[in-house]
């Protein structure tokens, strides 16, 4: 680990104007590109105290050994050289976005003396024309089928046309009028690349023109009694409508635009972007990155605007991008994409309408893309296999912890403290195994105090069960659950290898005292803070720093994340209920059945106050003594506020019951 200090630049060495700087390691390899404005402020700012940087920063600049610049005259260049440099060196902590799969595109080879259309994947080629890509390639086969009826162009491969022209016979697609058939010269190459740039030009957008060429035509046909014509007509303008219902209608213009949306958490990013062309969705991609550097949404939007258009020309760039932040350097990406297109683009967030409305479909999709990159991530054993090795590692555990438990503190201002419990088995969430608790010894917000409370009730329930079966643990077989008498498991009969709980030191320390209390030392415990992602063990002044890119650090927060969500959910369900309480549910002993059947005998709380105690005892299921208990519970209620109409301010009569009475 490298001393910034030892390669620092020299005061007046940097100067101060816009460039483009390397971070290289020991070994010469580039392991950072960055552009700046001015690069003096830019770099110094790289060698302050370094306790002040981002934790990832300070990582970059402690691996490397040297810097260098190089000086150019606009940001538009220094923002081209980024881009070059990223490309050509692949540094290791810049952001790098990869496609989550490899999306199809419809491409039409105009490069070839006959085009071709057909799917394909992969790096662009020159002289094809592209449009997409696709989310599947089925759709690009459907929409190709319903419009090779009114553009027969040619499909079949080199091998197919080459034989076809040497018996001098087409294929069926020939026959069945999906294909002009230039193979046996029933179109000249002329012909059949006017029909290729037809088909191009309709799926571009310029349909609306295509099509009422079309309908004159036919009206034309009708007109002159060419019957046969016109019916071919009219179903060729079906099949055009058709196509284009499989792209759905977004905007009632012409617009040309494509809508950029990022999802993220603190590890990983993922980017959805729509084509629009011709006020239609033509095309669907996504990528997912590590953030392996210190970036903001805006840095996120600027990376993956190089990705998107560094390598495109001319109307590949759209007219307009949509974007949820914009880039720092925001004229410079503007002045970038416009030499690109070869005109003016416009960069902007939408505000309003009808594109603020797709943009919240990008970004939906955004966090779908996320959530299942996550969901993928974490379903693979291999890397399950390897996350637990790393966590073990780390640890010091003597082996993998197959069975890992996670708590978690949950309160609203101090009030309905709840926790929880959830349980990863294999690195997988077992859910049937998850418990959930209420805080019962004190009132007030204190997460130290919750945490041992619950770790200390949890593991008097294990020691209950153990004492009951002897030590079970050497008389089960493998993979068998020790059970009630009634077959059911254990609620709390597994100890886990690993015992993690959301928090740094305090936490921490309250679990181990808890685990001390109950003379139990075979269960590892740490803690996972969420500000910078530590790792804490009981009695260590100094955190555990796993890798950023560690999978056993992705499991932990995933662990830890899970145990949140468990947790806040049930806080928010128990605040709910405390709102909706009414005075039936002071009654004990009186369930929701009972509760609901009598409402709905007497049809309000009201009218339920005002019943005697023979007539309660008419509703199926209501005894004379739970009878007595529900009319004393009511006759010593609170009345409750009257409700208000608060579009006239009028004090409504309480006759059929409110919710808040039940």
């Amino acid at each position: 680990m490298a001393d910034p200090s030892s390669y620092r630049p020299k005061p007046g060495q940097i100067p101060d104007s816009p460039g483009v700087y390397k971070f290289r390691d020991e070994h010469r390899r580039v392991i950072y590109v960055g552009k700046a404005k001015s690069l003096r402020p830019r770099l110094s700012s790289y060698f302050q105290d370094i306790a002040n940087l981002h934790p990832r920063t300070r990582t970059m600049v402690t691996t490397a050994a040297s810097v260098e610049w190089t000086v150019v005259s606009t940001e538009v260049e220094a923002l081209q050289l980024e881009w070059s440099w990223i490309k050509e060196f692949d540094p290791r902590f810049n952001v790098k976005y990869r496609d989550d799969k490899s999306y199809p595109s419809l491409a039409v080879t105009l490069n070839e003396e006959f085009p071709r259309v057909q799917v394909m994947r992969g790096p662009k080629k020159k002289g094809v024309r592209y449009f997409g890509p696709y989310g599947h390639a089925w759709a690009i086969r459907e929409t190709v089928d319903l419009m090779l009826r009114v553009f027969p162009v040619r499909t079949c491969s080199a091998g197919v046309f080459k034989r076809s022209a040497q018996i001098g016979r087409p294929c069926l697609l020939g026959y069945i009028g999906k294909c002009s058939a230039p193979c046996v010269g029933r179109v000249t190459p002329e012909e059949h690349r006017e029909l290729a740039e037809e088909f191009c030009d309709f799926m571009a957008g310029r349909s609306g023109t295509y099509i009422r060429r079309l309908e004159q035509q036919m009206h034309e046909a009708a007109e002159e009694m060419e019957y046969e014509k016109a019916g071919r007509l009219r179903d060729d303008i079906e099949a055009l409508r058709r196509a284009l219902e499989k792209n759905a209608i977004v905007f009632n213009d012409a617009t040309d635009a494509d809508l950029i949306a990022v999802a993220e958490d603190e590890l990983e990013a993922a980017v959805q972007i729509f084509h629009v062309r011709g006020g239609r969705v033509r095309g669907q991609r996504g990528w997912v990155t590590d953030k392996v550097e210190a970036v903001d949404t805006s840095g996120l939007v600027e990376h993956a605007l190089q990705q998107l258009y560094g390598e495109e020309k001319g109307d590949a760039v759209p007219k307009e991008v949509l974007v949820p932040a914009l880039p720092e350097d925001e004229k410079a990406v503007a002045a970038w994409l416009a030499e690109r297109r070869g005109s003016n683009v416009s960069l902007r967030i939408p505000q309003r309408g009808d594109k603020k409305d797709l943009m919240a479909t990008v970004q939906r999709n955004a966090q779908q893309s996320l959530i299942l990159h996550k969901t993928k991530r974490a379903s693979d054993l291999t890397t399950r296999s390897r996350a637990l090795e790393e966590i073990a590692g780390a640890l010091d555990l003597d082996s993998a912890p197959l069975r890992i438990e996670c708590y978690d503190i949950s309160h609203l201002q101090g009030d309905d403290v709840v926790a929880s419990m959830v349980v990863f088995e294999d690195g997988l969430a077992r859910k049937s195994e998850y418990r959930r608790f209420q805080i019962k010894t004190f009132e007030g917000q204190d997460d130290v105090r919750s945490m041992h409370e619950v770790i200390t009730r949890r593991f008097k329930r294990y020691l209950a069960d153990k004492a009951e079966t002897g030590e079970w643990a050497e008389q089960s077989e493998p993979g068998e659950t020790p059970t009630e008498d009634d077959g059911r498991p254990k609620r709390f009969a597994y100890p886990p290898q690993l015992l993690v709980v959301d928090g740094g030191q305090p936490q921490v320390a309250a679990a181990q005292r808890a685990l001390d209390e109950l003379g139990i030392d075979d269960i590892a415990v740490c803690g996972l803070a969420k500000r910078l992602e530590e790792v804490w063990l009981p009695g260590d002044d100094d955190p555990v720093v796993l890798p950023r890119s560690s999978e056993g650090l992705y499991l932990l927060q995933r662990v830890r994340d899970e145990a949140h969500r468990f947790a806040i959910t049930y806080q928010r369900a128990k605040r709910a209920k405390r709102f909706k309480a009414g005075p039936l549910d002071t009654v004990p002993g009186l369930g929701e059945t009972r509760k609901q059947a009598l409402i709905k005998h007497f049809g309000s709380v009201k009218k339920l106050k005002q019943a005697t105690i023979d007539q309660i005892c008419e509703v199926p299921g209501i005894g004379r003594k739970t009878a007595e208990t529900v009319a004393a519970a009511l006759a010593q209620a609170a009345p409750a506020a009257p409700a208000v109409n608060t579009a006239t301010g009028e004090i409504m009569e309480d006759d059929g019951g409110s919710a808040h009475e039940q």
